[in-house]
């Protein structure tokens, strides 16, 4: 019956997790602890380095290929692994109860065999015969079981037995340990504490607060891998992040290149086909690049993990003396996260794409682009007050059909124009005061057309001829001790959703579109003049011009990041901000005597680049549904395309 109880699903996995030589693949004899925490066979490691060079005094783990050195006494002197001595011994000598003529009363539900005694563990609720029961108790670390018999019996609870048992001295074989010496790092004994560790230098302590000492510093390491590993993470999402932008950027390359070569076809066929090859190689070898940068990332987390799956599980099976043995060694692997550091990618080269030439020749299609570059294709409309015409251009938005609205602050009207600059209207048709503009500032048009305006305290709503609809009031009417409101900059995103500023007050409502309030964010940084964007991520970016930062909050407020804006050294006003459809960040901003242009910067705040320069004075700026940028430049308006 023992033997039947010895080949149970449980036996066979201490068999063959625990106790098996990984060289030899049978039960450790005199199993050996090297310095990455792994056992094996003292024969067996006799044997390994046997097949080396006999001048090397160091043998390589054959599980990880780590180093440890050979003591001078040889390999018998390494340290022994008694947890796995003791397990061996535990699983040799378990023994089941003798066979009865009688017919069993029960089944043990370990090894399915029917037997007269059998015992149930309280704390799992499960009968087990006493050899299954001595391995589940001694696996699951169960040391205070109630036992109950199969006809409900109750024996006693077998007494606490102490974890750390008392172990003798190696020197004075006599005395039990009972310090630990800190600075040689060894258990010793009473005797070696007053012959050999009595110097002022040695910082002897009691086991138990040296054992708490050492568990404590195990912690520590353990949550510096845990860092470790959120940086791994952030770095790995932006590596993926570029792949995706890279991979969006080949797409659409290929499709300008197979649109201009239908143009042309009988002449360019054989020029297209070479620019596709060129794309695609760009393409492959940063991809290349990326997932090499990726792999090296990931191997570094991998063997990260090794070693802390290593020190997790001496932590759980060895004994505090034990322990103590192999803390130096222990602390030594957890030592890596010091350099563990990971690589991460230039984003502007995701950044891949194709300019067509005017004139085409059989060898000349066009040019790739492997940088990020915005020129002007179409500027309208000029300073003065006729038709047309603006005095300040503080905002713009950008209708389904890609016509463009534009806000004069200093006339307070609003002005329409066709996709290529072409004037329609100006003003704003209503039969009441309400819906005359008196301050406004912000412009934004929904995914139905209805053009918002932030207007004083409050936002206008008009259709797509400027005939006026409605308004709503974002912020409450002025109380004690609060400012009166001045809203400033607004956005929506694809569901919708409005986000409005208010300076004075300084909040960000949401709004639903019938101008019921979703939630009021407050920022210290929310400044007079400023924009103020909606990202697909469901999050908030906004510039705040007069301290020169970009912010970026979550819908909860949750701060995402708040940057310094400074171009080569300079520090640099920024203002318009929009974002594309995978959560890029455009920014337009303004440095006296220094043209700073429009620069990308990534969803998590990265400056990525400057992609467009030669513009006046930039103001607010969106994107049309065709993906080209609208500018307001004080006086005019330009529609920026990409390259």
């Amino acid at each position: 019956m023992a033997e039947a109880a010895l080949h149970t699903e449980t036996t066979c996995k201490i068999r063959h997790v625990h106790i098996e030589c990984p060289i030899c693949l049978s039960r450790f004899t005199d199993p050996k602890i090297l310095d990455c925490l792994h056992s094996f066979c003292l024969k067996c490691l006799q044997e390994l380095i046997d097949k080396q060079d006999p001048k090397t005094d160091i043998i390589i783990c054959p599980m990880c290929n780590k180093e440890t050195s050979i003591p001078d006494e040889g390999l018998s002197d390494l340290l022994s692994c008694f947890f796995l001595s003791s397990l061996i011994d535990d699983v040799i000598n378990l023994k089941g109860p003798k066979e009865d003529i009688n017919p069993p009363v029960s089944t043990c539900e370990g090894c399915d065999e029917g037997l007269e005694a059998v015992s149930r563990c309280v704390d799992c609720e499960v009968n087990y015969c006493k050899t299954c029961l001595t391995i589940h108790a001694k696996l699951k670390s169960h040391r205070h079981h109630q036992i109950v018999n199969a006809v409900g019996v109750s024996n006693e609870r077998p007494k606490d037995k102490d974890k750390t048992e008392a172990q003798k001295c190696r020197k004075h074989t006599d005395q039990e340990l009972c310090f630990y010496c800190d600075t040689c790092e060894l258990l010793v004994c009473l005797k070696c504490a007053v012959f050999d560790h009595r110097a002022s230098n040695h910082n002897l302590s009691e086991i138990k607060d040296s054992i708490r000492s050492c568990r404590r510093a195990v912690d520590e390491a353990l949550q510096k891998f845990d860092e470790c590993r959120k940086q791994f993470q952030k770095v790995n999402d932006s590596i993926k992040h570029s792949q995706r932008i890279l991979q969006l950027m080949v797409d659409r390359a290929l499709r300008d290149i197979v649109a201009k070569e239908e143009k042309e076809i009988t002449k360019i066929r054989n020029a297209s086909r070479l620019l596709q090859e060129r794309v695609t190689q760009i393409g492959q070898e940063r991809g290349e690049g990326f997932e090499s940068i990726q792999s090296s990332n990931h191997d570094k987390m991998s063997r990260a993990e090794q070693i802390v799956a290593s020190v997790n599980d001496l932590m759980q099976h060895a004994d505090d003396f034990e322990l103590l043995d192999l803390k130096p060694k222990v602390m030594h692997n957890l030592d890596f996260h010091k350099e563990l550091q990971f690589q991460t990618v230039r984003h502007s080269k995701s950044f891949i794409g194709f300019k067509g030439h005017d004139i085409v020749t059989d060898a000349d299609l066009g040019e790739i682009l492997e940088e990020e570059k915005w020129e002007i294709k179409t500027k309208f409309c000029k300073y003065g007050e006729g038709e047309g015409e603006f005095k300040y251009t503080r905002d713009v938005a950008c209708f389904s059909n890609g016509n463009v609205v534009v806000i004069d602050s200093t006339r307070c009207l609003l002005s329409t124009f066709t996709s290529k600059g072409s004037y329609k209207s100006t003003g704003v048709q209503s039969g009441t005061e309400d819906g005359k503009l008196k301050q406004p500032f912000g412009v934004t048009v929904t995914s139905d057309d209805l053009v918002l305006v932030t207007d004083g305290q409050d936002v206008k709503v008009y259709d797509r001829e400027l005939r006026y609809i409605r308004q709503f009031r974002p912020s409450q009417n002025q109380v004690e001790g609060q400012s009166k409101s001045l809203l400033r900059g607004i956005s929506v995103d694809k569901k919708d959703r409005i986000a409005v500023a208010d300076c004075k007050r300084k909040v960000i409502s949401l709004h639903n579109m019938d101008g019921s309030i979703i939630s009021t964010i407050h920022h210290d940084d929310i400044s007079s003049y400023y924009q103020l964007s909606v990202s697909s991520k469901e999050r908030l970016i906004f510039t705040d011009y007069g301290n020169k930062k970009l912010v970026c909050v979550d819908f909860m407020g949750n701060e995402v990041f708040n940057i310094s804006t400074s171009i080569d050294g300079r520090p640099v006003h920024f203002y318009g901000v929009c974002c594309d459809g995978a959560g890029d960040i455009y920014v337009s901003g303004y440095c006296r005597g220094f043209d700073s242009g429009i620069h990308h910067y990534d969803a998590s705040g990265e400056h990525i680049g400057c992609v467009a320069r030669g513009l006046n004075y930039y103001q607010g700026m969106k994107f049309t549904p065709t993906g080209d940028l609208i500018v307001a430049d004080s006086h005019s308006v330009k529609i920026l395309h990409r390259l």
